[in-house]
């Protein structure tokens, strides 16, 4: 990864800018242990982590293969669609996902969300139906890193720290070291993890 090009219109004229693989996908719900424990039993799966809110099941080496969420409050009557809430695509490093962004940017599609939720750097787009599409590059090398991390960190802040797009290409053109760039902050004072949520 050191010798990769750090210039985003290399990386973007040499590459395909393809994902690397279909990584999870999470569905919204108003009925949370019900949905756990279907996919459980479905996919013969474990929970990497949960909250009351939230759950995250995977039944290999990937960090969550299905997440599951109940925004707080969310009732059978009030919620506004369940079903699918996103499907995850990764790319192979940093440099593609910054210069995949580029391209978009360019052709008009910009993300509504971009957020480091600390085992992957995010962005959120929706497809003309509002069908909502995560493109990420996953931080950790490994699972164990990954699985690590959401352990050491999820109980504090399992949504993540939203970012500026463009501040990061900054740093990464700038050659500031992938694990500054990549490393999430602290949840600023007062803010719980819904305040980085954006629908």
């Amino acid at each position: 990864m050191h010798n990769e090009s750090r210039k985003l219109s290399e990386i973007g004229a040499a590459k395909s800018l393809m994902p690397a693989k279909l990584s999870h996908v999470v569905l919204r719900t108003a009925r949370l242990k019900p949905m756990r424990q279907w996919y459980l039993t479905a996919l013969n799966g474990h929970v990497q982590y949960e909250n009351p809110n939230v759950c995250f099941l995977t039944y290999d080496e990937e960090h969550h293969r299905i997440g599951i969420v109940q925004i707080p409050g969310v009732t059978d009557d009030t919620c506004t669609g369940p079903g699918l809430e996103h499907i995850s695509f990764a790319y192979n490093n940093l440099g593609e996902l910054l210069a995949n962004y580029q391209r978009l940017k360019a052709l008009g599609v910009e993300p509504y969300w971009t957020i480091n939720h600390g085992p992957t750097i995010s962005m959120y787009y929706r497809d003309p139906d509002g069908n909502r599409i995560e493109l990420q590059y996953d931080v950790f090398s490994t699972a164990d890193g990954a699985n690590r991390f959401i352990a050491e960190n999820y109980a504090e802040n399992f949504m993540g720290i939203v970012f500026e797009p463009e501040d990061m290409i900054q740093k990464y053109e700038a050659g500031v070291s992938l694990e500054e760039i990549v490393k999430r902050p602290t949840l600023p004072q007062g803010k719980t993890p819904w305040d980085m949520h954006r629908a």
